[in-house]
């Protein structure tokens, strides 16, 4: 992808906001696999916010606990106000809410569409399967650019079929959870395995969500603009583009290139797997 996609802007979306500029910037917390924080960063990136992104390690515990007393992410970090925030949303709504970052309630309500929830339930299995795996095979997404920091994320994030408590345990000795050498020898199970199945499963369900999505500049027509409905569909979608071989739906595609200029959140395509 280019660096910056004038061409895309230019014919599906207004010019870019004024570039907002705090003498302190904001800091934004985050893990770049995770939707919440995609989230976070997308919507900045729309109201042109300038902020520093801080890619916390998927083994630090001590940073984000000393911001606000547990391992989570995104944390959103106002210094001029002395403010540190959680949860995506509650920031999202800080900064379109504030005229400090420029004309407010740029981002429309959620619709709430039961169609786009539905599907997006519907493929969280099959997703799981490929995406997990994917994120620390690479090596190259900054919070596994550790061994710890992967093996943090294989300790925690189960692979189907297994559930969370059979993966995890509940910390009783009758239920310890499955030994780590065990979780490693399924991910890399999974990593070997052909996709080929489970990539056409997938490249059928995009063509679904086409057909849902109104058009290539916002997915909810009944909004009438881009909206916390796009803000969350994207954040999830990201992710599809880290697996090699998805056939994307011409519109579906757009949508996704489209946003990812509008946001400046890179897709995944040069490191697919």
């Amino acid at each position: 992808m280019p660096l910056y996609n004038t061409t895309i802007l230019s014919l599906h979306h207004p010019p870019p906001p004024t570039s907002i500029i705090r003498d302190d910037l904001p800091t934004l917390y985050v893990y770049d696999h995770c939707p919440f924080c995609v989230r976070v960063r997308l919507a900045l990136g729309v109201k042109n916010v300038k902020h520093l992104i801080h890619f916390l390690a998927n083994d630090d515990i001590p940073t984000p606990t000393k911001l606000v007393g547990k391992k989570i992410a995104p944390i959103f970090s106002l210094p001029e106000d002395s403010l540190i925030m959680m949860e995506s949303l509650d920031i999202i709504s800080k900064i379109d809410t504030d005229e400090r970052f420029g004309p407010t309630n740029q981002i429309l309500p959620a619709s709430g569409r039961k169609d786009i929830k539905a599907w997006q339930k519907s493929v969280q299995v099959l997703l799981r399967t490929l995406q997990r795996p994917r994120y620390v095979a690479t090596g190259l997404l900054p919070e596994f650019q550790q061994l710890d920091g992967r093996h943090a994320f294989i300790k925690n994030h189960q692979l189907p079929p297994y559930e969370k408590p059979e993966w995890k345990g509940d910390g009783t000795p009758e239920n310890p959870g499955m030994d780590m050498d065990t979780k490693l020898k399924l991910y890399a199970e999974a990593m070997a395995a052909d996709p080929t199945p489970l990539i056409e499963d997938l490249n059928a369900r995009l063509v679904e969500l086409d057909d849902m999505l109104y058009s290539e500049h916002y997915c909810s027509e009944e909004v009438g603009g881009l909206s916390l409905d796009d803000i969350d569909l994207w954040a999830r979608l990201r992710s599809i583009s880290i697996i090699q071989g998805v056939a994307w739906p011409v519109k579906l595609r757009t949508y996704m290139d489209n946003l990812s200029a509008l946001g400046d959140v890179p897709l995944y395509d040069e490191m697919a797997l």
